[in-house]
This record gives structure tokens, C-alpha cells and sequence, in this order.
């Protein structure tokens, strides 16, 4: 039979993983947001991840990106890769994921493979999700349908790292020589380096290590970059210096938001305590992160205040997306220290040119520097690359205008 792949979530995971297959076979993309759907259909992104010549790509392969499910009635290879967000007391939400097995399930049947990229804790494959499509199918796993996990390793911004070139982990725990080889023929199509296993429950526990590994280094570095600041101490000769020796691993300070470092070591912790261990170092970082924005709120004012200025000033804000280079501002800490200086003055601007107001309009946002504008102050809040030649020019132009970089 010939394999029909779906993908399911055509979001900053689902989408890449779409047009890397459509290369070379026929895909469905499916998504229950209409509005994505139709604005893909139109070739655009609206997180700019991809320009409108490589989506066009994908009607080459006769690949459709649809939001309805008779369309995806026929396929037989499904890949999801819906977000698992948490709830408000930290809980992993899992009703997205739950809801795809729900639907996936209806249209079920015999010899149908499954595989699940979303972050998760170890076993939900197993468990929650392999429940789930048995419920609702009435068919059973590992006889009629067969489960797979291949954790996402996309780094949103990222130009360097590509889904192709990326080492995927392609966990399958099956022995017919049939269906594995259709699943290596499928995930040879999104990337040229695979490291398989037989062990779901490793590689889910292995991707969310993976994240809580950096969130637990980006929070050592925070917590450094408060002390020196607090101790009137140069933080980037500290680095400089601490970088010479040969097994330091240098990283960043910064604002954490965004849809997985924030939320992964809720992940792992939640299910820790059901195996009755409490995790001492693994919610460290996390908790340093969590406090970044009232920290830095709090430089701002302090920063503004050393050159004489206040909220009343001019001020332009550089930077509002959760983390550089990229166009989402969902989940930003960023955005939500720009929300808490807006309520003392409403005149602030801000600029990003990776957000596309078009689509996510905010009345303070500016598309473009307007040179005429006279800014007191600029404060580069997300260190873009993009954008940061306007800056400088603007600054060049406007040479009583105090530039601010939170992090440098």
C-alpha cells in the first residue's frame, strides 16, 4: 500500500516538517486554525520563518494544506506535532495533543503508523495517547496500529541549523522489517541524519532534558549577570575572560519566553513527583528566568534614571518577539515588560521589524524608524539582527538620542 503521510499542526514545527516532505512526495498539512491554512494557501507566513517562494514549493509535489478532515480521511502515516503547553498552576495541558489522538482515532485504521513530535513527559505516548486512539478506533496498539516518537529539534531563527541537517531521533519499537522501512523511507525525507531507538519512553525523556538543560544554563548566566550588576562588575570582560579557559561553556543572559524552555521542566517535574522525587536543581533555573521580567523592568527604570531620563521621556522600545530573529511574540517577556511600561506612559513606541503588524496589529508598534522622530532613548530589549542597522543609522543621525542594551 502506498504510504499517505499527514501531518497535524502546521505550526513552527508542523510546517518545516510539511515542506521538507513535500520535496518529494505528496503530503497533507492539517490544521484545525482556518486562518493559517488559508494565509499558507496564500503562501505567506506570518511569523516570516519562510518567504512565499519556499511555500510555494509544495504545490509542486501536489501536497494540500487543509483545515478539513475529510481530506486527510485516506492517509495511513500521521506526524503530530501540536503544542503541550501548561496550565496556570504549571500542570502539563495536554487537551491539544489529546484532542489530535481524538481525531486521528475517528479515522483510524489497520496498519496506520502514528508518530508524535510534541514535547512531552515520558510515557504519554504509551499511555495517554495510545489509550486514547484505542477508545476511540476500538482497534489496538502494536497489533492493529503502530506508535512512534521523534522528538521536534527546531530552533525558530535559527538559519544555520536546518530541519534537513538536523540529527533526528526516530524512536519506533516494532519488528516488521515492512514498517520500518517505510518509517526510515518518511523521516529520511526530513532529515539526512537519523539516530533510531526502540525506546519511546527515552526519547521523549531525552528531548525534554534537552530544553531544561539550556534553561538551566541561561539562568546560571542570569543570575551571574544580576550579581555583577549589582556589584558594579564588567559582565562581558567576566565572560571574556572566563571563556579562555578550554572546558567553559559560554551562553547569554536573556529574556526566556517562547513555547519550550518556559515550559519543560514543569514537564519533567510533574511526573517526578509522581515517582514520589523531588527534583532540587531541575526548577532552578527556571525560577531564576521567572524573575528576569520584574528585573528588568526595574533596569529599565534604573538605566533611564542614570542619564536623567524617566517613562515620560521619548522612549522607543528595540525588540518585542520571545527571543531574537524571531517574528512570534507569543509567550514574550519581552512583550509583557513593554505592557507594564505602557501603563505609565502610552506614548512609548516600539520597534520590531520581525513582527508583521499587518497581521498582529498593536497601535504602539512601529513598522519602520522614522528619522524625523526625536527619541530621548532606545532601548534594545531583544537583540535582533535584523533591524540593528537602522538603529545604528538612526542613532548616527540623532547623536543626543541615549542607546540602552539591556544584555551588552
Amino acid at each position: 500500500m502506498k504510504t499517505k503521510v499527514c501531518v497535524i499542526g502546521i505550526g513552527y514545527v508542523g510546517l518545516p516538517i510539511f515542506l521538507n516532505l513535500s520535496k518529494t512526495i505528496k503530503v497533507t498539512g492539517f490544521d484545525i486554525n482556518k486562518k493559517r491554512i488559508i494565509k499558507l494557501n496564500e503562501f505567506v507566513d506570518i511569523y516570516k520563518e519562510f518567504k512565499k517562494n519556499e511555500i510555494k514549493l509544495f504545490k509542486k509535489s501536489k501536497s494540500i494544506l487543509t483545515s478539513n478532515i475529510a481530506d486527510i480521511n485516506e492517509c495511513n502515516f500521521f506526524i503530530v506535532t501540536v503544542p503541550t503547553p501548561i496550565f496556570k498552576n504549571k500542570n502539563p495541558d495536554l487537551r491539544i495533543l489529546i484532542n489530535s489522538c481524538k481525531l486521528i482515532g475517528k479515522i483510524l485504521k489497520k496498519d496506520d503508523i502514528i508518530f508524535f513530535e510534541s514535547t512531552v513527559y515520558p510515557g504519554v505516548t504509551n499511555k495517554i495517547c495510545r489509550i486514547t486512539l484505542e477508545k476511540i478506533s476500538g482497534l489496538k496498539s502494536s497489533k492493529d496500529f503502530f506508535l512512534g516518537y521523534s522528538p521536534e529539534r527546531i530552533n525558530p531563527g535559527d538559519k544555520t541549523k536546518k530541519l534537513s541537517t538536523i540529527n533526528k531521533i526516530v524512536a519506533f519499537n516494532d519488528n516488521n522489517l515492512k514498517r520500518i522501512k517505510v518509517v526510515k523511507d518518511i523521516f529520511k525525507k526530513i532529515s539526512k541524519k537519523i539516530t533510531y531507538t526502540k525506546d519511546l519512553e527515552s526519547a521523549e525523556t531525552a528531548k525534554v532534558i534537552e530544553n531544561i538543560q539550556r534553561d538551566l544554563n541561561i539562568g546560571l548566566f542570569n543570575e551571574i549577570y544580576k550579581f555583577c550588576d549589582k556589584a558594579n562588575i564588567n559582565f562581558k570582560e567576566v565572560i571574556r575572560l572566563a571563556s579562555t579557559k578550554w572546558n567553559f561553556i559560554k551562553f547569554k543572559p536573556g529574556l526566556v519566553g517562547g513555547h519550550c524552555l518556559p515550559v519543560d521542566p514543569y514537564y519533567l517535574s510533574y511526573i517526578s513527583k509522581k515517582h514520589k522525587l523531588k527534583m532540587e536543581i531541575l526548577l532552578a533555573g527556571r525560577n531564576v528566568n521567572n524573575q528576569m521580567e520584574i528585573y528588568v523592568y526595574k533596569k529599565i527604570l534604573s538605566e533611564l534614571n542614570k542619564h536623567k531620563l524617566n517613562l515620560k521621556n521619548k522612549i522607543l522600545i528595540a525588540g518585542e518577539s520571545y527571543k531574537p530573529n524571531v517574528g512570534d511574540q507569543r509567550n514574550s517577556i519581552a512583550q509583557k515588560i513593554i505592557v507594564k511600561l505602557l501603563k505609565r506612559n502610552n506614548k512609548i513606541k516600539v520597534f520590531d521589524p520581525t513582527i508583521d503588524n499587518k497581521y498582529f496589529y498593536k497601535s504602539y508598534r512601529i513598522n519602520l524608524l522614522n528619522y524625523r522622530n526625536k527619541y530621548d532613548a532606545i532601548i534594545q530589549l531583544v537583540d535582533h539582527d535584523i533591524g540593528y542597522k537602522e538603529i545604528k543609522k538612526y542613532l548616527n543621525k540623532n547623536k543626543k538620542t541615549i542607546f540602552i542594551n539591556i544584555f551588552n
